[in-house]
């Protein structure tokens, strides 16, 4: 099974990043292939509500310049699609809003292709807006018709400067039993082989 995690803070090796390794390396451990990607601190803009998706249905957006369309294959080819993003001003990064915004319609215009994946939504914060963010995610995961487990309790941790998420062991313990989660869900999606309803 294969697992993406993509990371929508602009910021190298931060907390969102440290926090979406976390769950990753769990799914290593149970032998799933596992991606870790950035949209986060690149030129990746939002929808432009052009419509093309919906008349071309090749699986692509119409915007080339940007990294969008790659990071879309691999959600494509994903059991497990992971997505990370710091709290901004109470709600998701703006790299991350355009992954949403496009990656949804897009996979929406394109038969659901999105439907029967798991989804799970991973949020660092200084202090509040966690909550905003999380449902952000979450609301692209559910109208795709994916599968969102739960874990122990919302999918954060806390730090501000760089690393500091390093020292919240409950957000990080929650990660690792997001990872365990997924995996187990993974693996009963695997078993039971029937095909999601249309």
């Amino acid at each position: 099974m294969f697992a993406i995690a993509v990371n929508g803070s602009p910021r190298k090796g931060g907390n969102t990043e440290i926090l979406l390794k976390e769950v990753l390396g769990v799914l290593r451990k149970a032998r799933w292939r596992t991606e870790f990607a950035e949209v986060g601190g690149t030129d990746i803009r939002g929808c432009s509500a052009c419509g093309a998706c919906l008349v071309k249905k090749d699986r692509q957006c119409a915007i080339k310049k940007d990294v969008f369309n790659e990071v879309f294959a691999k959600m494509l080819k994903a059991d497990a699609i992971i997505l990370g993003s710091p709290v901004y001003f109470g709600g998701v990064s703006s790299d991350m809003k355009a992954l949403v915004e496009r990656s949804g319609y897009v996979a929406r215009a394109n038969g659901n292709a999105f439907a029967g994946k798991i989804g799970a939504a991973v949020v660092a914060l200084r202090r509040g807006g966690a909550i905003h963010a999380f449902d952000t995610i979450n609301h692209m995961f559910l109208m795709s018709r994916m599968i969102v487990p739960g874990s122990t309790y919302w999918n954060m941790g806390f730090g501000r400067d760089r690393g500091e998420v390093s020292s919240d062991e409950e957000g990080l313990a929650n990660m690792r039993h997001l990872g365990a989660a997924i995996d187990w869900l993974g693996k009963a999606i695997k078993t039971h082989r029937a095909r999601y309803p249309e």
